[in-house]
């Protein structure tokens, strides 16, 4: 049995290494969520980190690229398997201690594995 990977692009999704995605909005099960403003293809840690902008006051979020179901290149937008309220609750991203501790990254892949709602 072999276990999801969290932090892999999966390989249906449509998506082709070196794209710059950042810009593309982003759209949970239930609504757009915000737009990408930095993201990674770090290999076992590639990620998202968009911007929610007034949806939940400016906050940052992550998501691991293992959430993307569909990236929709002619459209601009990416779309997660994750609900708005999956996102408000997960742990807000900290760029300060993203790039100081090696083991920031376990807090999210924590939440994200978690079975969906």
């Amino acid at each position: 049995m072999s276990e999801f990977d969290i932090w892999g692009y999966p390989p249906d999704a449509g998506y082709q290494h070196g794209i710059d995605i950042v810009g593309y909005k982003v759209e949970a099960t239930d609504g757009s969520i915000g737009k990408i403003s930095k993201h990674s293809e770090d290999v076992g840690s590639s990620y998202l980190v968009v911007d929610t902008g007034v949806w939940i006051f400016g906050k940052h979020v992550l998501l691991p690229a293992g959430t993307i179901r569909l990236i929709d290149a002619a459209a601009e937008t990416v779309y997660v398997d994750r609900t708005k309220e999956q996102i408000k609750d997960a742990p807000e991203f900290d760029e300060a201690k993203h790039a100081g501790e090696p083991s920031y990254l376990e807090q999210f892949g924590r939440y994200y594995r978690q079975p969906h709602m």
